[in-house]
């Protein structure tokens, strides 16, 4: 996802949600309608990518799941980029759907905030996303949507897409990723978020001649990491792309920023209350860049009210230990607790990272606890 400063819209007069309880969606069963959405780029649409739809729903079929793509959802980029109301509507026919029961983001991208319009202006789908919620996934730009669903108390899950997990050109999904997502058919009272033993370079090449090839492998010799912290702490997870977040947080020519205007960070009496959870994206910002973003967080109070920060592995662990150094360097005034590398976000393979759900973090025994069931029975 590259960087942009947002636009802004015309909307209601937005009301301020209270915090409450989390709302979850029930867990998936084996016959269950998943419905794919296009939200941000359109490119599952193209041709180009004919041999990563098939793969992807063959994928999806050995889960026992039926992929249902939405209406706009294979309209292609440049339909996608310029119908953002065409992307809402299908994200509203998703939920209004009773037969789909979760909802799988087809890839990330750059604008999804442009379908905030539609959404925040439409009550009666707000309140029908909170009095019949469903699983929401995806990652990177989706963080968007996810912060939607978030400000409307309704857990979404952080972590996998169509096409860079289900879509994966290996003979198989990656096993740690395919591990993970059975946790979709489960409701465990309890769950350990663990260290894949092994982590994967990007691909440079996913055209059909890739199929079959599998991706570079390296051994995970550097482990779950403490920055700083000891004990136990324990919190509501919120968070998700850093350059979403820094975009969402920068401000216009009229001194607004999207994340203000559709009043999408928690409060601070909430903010301390909650482990922020953190991952950089593909374009793999240089160190000044993202020194630059973590003092927006500062700027913007996030940083220093939140009780701890966790922090995905950056993708072919690229600028690993600058990012590292400058996490510990901003966050040391204020003692913030930091645990690093964790396997969600857009490094390989992926885990999930559910937004409201409590995390338990044990610095000194380096372990991650998800202390309560992830689904509604």
């Amino acid at each position: 996802m590259a960087l942009e400063t947002y636009n802004f819209y015309k909307f209601k007069n937005f009301k301020k949600e209270k915090r409450g309880n989390m709302i979850k969606p029930k867990k998936l069963n084996a016959g269950d309608k998943i419905a794919i959405v296009s939200l941000s780029s359109g490119v599952l649409g193209e041709a180009f990518c004919k041999h990563q739809l098939d793969l992807g729903i063959e994928r999806l079929k050995k889960f026992g799941l039926e992929a249902v793509f939405m209406e706009n959802s294979l309209k292609g980029l440049e339909f996608i980029k310029n119908n953002p109301q065409a992307r809402a509507n299908d994200l509203k026919s998703a939920f209004y759907n009773p037969e789909i029961k979760a909802i799988l983001c087809a890839i990330g991208g750059l604008d999804t905030h442009r379908i905030f319009e539609y959404l925040f202006n439409d009550e009666e789908f707000m309140s029908y996303v909170k009095n019949n919620p469903k699983i929401f996934i995806g990652y990177s730009d989706s963080t968007n949507n996810h912060l939607f669903f978030n400000k409307l108390n309704v857990v979404s899950y952080y972590g996998m897409n169509f096409l860079s997990d289900f879509a994966e050109l290996d003979k198989n999904m990656l096993s740690y990723t395919e591990q993970n997502f059975k946790m979709f058919f489960e409701n465990k009272p309890s769950r350990q978020i663990l260290l894949s033993p092994e982590w994967y370079e990007e691909r440079k090449d996913f055209s059909q001649s890739q199929l079959g090839t599998a991706r570079v492998k390296h051994d995970e010799k550097r482990g779950f990491q403490v920055i700083r912290g000891k004990g136990k702490i324990k919190g509501e997870l919120f968070g998700g792309s850093l350059e979403v977040f820094y975009n969402g947080l920068n401000k216009d020519q009229q001194g607004k920023s999207t994340f203000k205007t559709f009043d999408l960070i928690p409060s601070k009496d909430v903010l301390k209350k909650i482990i922020l959870f953190l991952e950089t994206s593909e374009y793999k910002p240089e160190p000044k860049l993202f020194e630059k973003m973590i003092d927006l967080l500062i700027e913007n109070e996030i940083l220093q009210n939140v009780k701890a920060l966790i922090f995905g592995k950056p993708q072919d662990e690229v600028f690993f230990d600058e990012y590292k150094k400058i996490l510990k360097d901003k966050s040391e005034k204020f003692d913030l607790p930091i645990f690093y590398n964790i396997n969600f976000g857009h490094a390989l393979p992926h885990n999930i990272i559910p937004y409201g759900i409590e995390l338990e973090i044990d610095f000194d025994h380096k372990t991650l606890t998800l202390t309560e069931p992830l689904f509604d029975e």
